[in-house]
């Protein structure tokens, strides 16, 4: 791959992140209910109740939103998180999870997605505000080693990059619905 075709690739994947504003959008302000499905190579394994919570925390300059997630009963599993500005301005957020985990979140246009391995395992967990009234929630796992390598050669006169595939281990969807 030529180099200038590397830096027109990241130009084009970093753009939305300096044209992002300096506040959460409030469209995304709410309390988001709908099912989550859960889906393996088996096919769908699983269904549960979900709930987002994103609300600003006071009405300070500090710029702080509820993140709360429920997966079932908000009464068993209610999880406090917060989403904490970083640079808002250039998409960067953080989700504290109040644990003494926080997650870098990147906001770019409709979407937040956030990245991150844990227990030999990489999720990429993206929120989509789709219309007035959905958020899309999606998380895709994999694990940590390669499934199979393959580029590290040249062709046609090109240095080829090695390529790392990953095998998809479980893929979660939900649609909420905003309640009013």
């Amino acid at each position: 791959m030529k180099l200038r075709t590397v830096f027109f690739t990241l130009g084009l994947f970093y753009l939305p992140i300096l044209l992002q504003g300096q506040h959460f959008p409030s469209e995304w302000v709410g309390t988001w209910k709908g099912k989550l499905y859960i889906y393996t190579l088996q096919g769908l394994t699983d269904s549960v109740q979900m709930e987002v919570e994103i609300y600003p925390l006071d009405t300070s300059s500090s710029g702080r939103y509820t993140f709360g997630i429920a997966y079932g009963s908000r009464g068993t599993d209610w999880r406090p998180y917060e989403l904490v500005p970083v640079a808002p301005k250039h998409g960067l957020w953080k989700i504290d999870e109040k644990n003494g985990i926080v997650i870098e979140s990147f906001l770019y246009g409709p979407k937040l997605m956030s990245w991150f391995s844990v227990m030999n395992s990489q999720l990429l967990c993206t929120y989509e505000r789709v219309g007035e009234d959905l958020l899309l929630f999606e998380a895709y796992s994999s694990a940590y080693q390669p499934i199979s390598t393959s580029g590290n050669t040249e062709w046609g006169g090109e240095k080829i990059p090695e390529v790392n595939t990953y095998g998809v281990k479980v893929f979660q969807r939900a649609t909420l619905k905003k309640q009013l």
